[in-house]
Order: structure tokens, then C-alpha cells, then sequence
């Protein structure tokens, strides 16, 4: 399956810092949702530094996974539905 991103027009830039060097794909939301996660296009560019290769990554910065989750939760809103159905889908909101 193509990963495609509804925060992202391209994926072909760091959703957070802009680089287009060392790439990685990060799903929003993960373990029991990261399938559905990809499937609704909750995936993210972010470069390795912002992944999981420091400190700052969304791997260990809890306030970038947080915004990550409420940026794509809002856009999901945005295009598909109302909060109830976002819970409904990912089993809680984040805003």
C-alpha cells in the first residue's frame, strides 16, 4: 500500500523542520491503530532527527507526539467527520 498523508501534500519533506534529508515515514498513531493509521493517511515525513534519532524525535519528545496527533486529528475532522467519529475510528480524541 502507498503510504500518502493528509497533513502532507509530498512526503517528501520533514513535517517539522522542512529537510528533505534522511527521510523516515512515522504513523500518527500506532500500536493497535497504526494500521488504521495508515490506511486514513495519519503518516508523516519526518527526518531522522525528529523521528528517532534524538532526543527531539517523536519517539521520546511527548509535547511533538502530541502535536503530530492533534494536527492530524484536526485534518481528519476537516475531511471526514465529526470528533465522535474520529474517536469512534482511533478510540479517543487528542485535542
Amino acid at each position: 500500500m502507498k503510504r500518502f498523508s493528509i497533513l502532507q501534500k509530498t512526503m517528501d519533506r520533514c513535517y517539522v523542520c522542512g529537510t528533505s534529508h534522511d527521510l523516515h515515514v512515522h504513523e500518527v498513531f500506532y500500536g493497535i491503530n497504526r494500521q488504521t493509521s495508515i490506511k486514513q493517511g495519519c503518516c508523516v515525513a519526518l527526518c531522522g532527527r525528529h523521528h528517532n534519532m534524538s532526543d527531539h524525535g517523536v519517539h521520546f519528545n511527548r509535547e511533538l507526539d502530541l502535536r503530530l496527533k492533534r494536527d492530524c486529528e484536526r485534518r481528519w475532522m476537516e475531511q471526514n467527520g465529526s470528533e465522535e467519529e474520529f474517536i469512534r475510528i482511533f478510540g479517543r480524541s487528542y485535542l
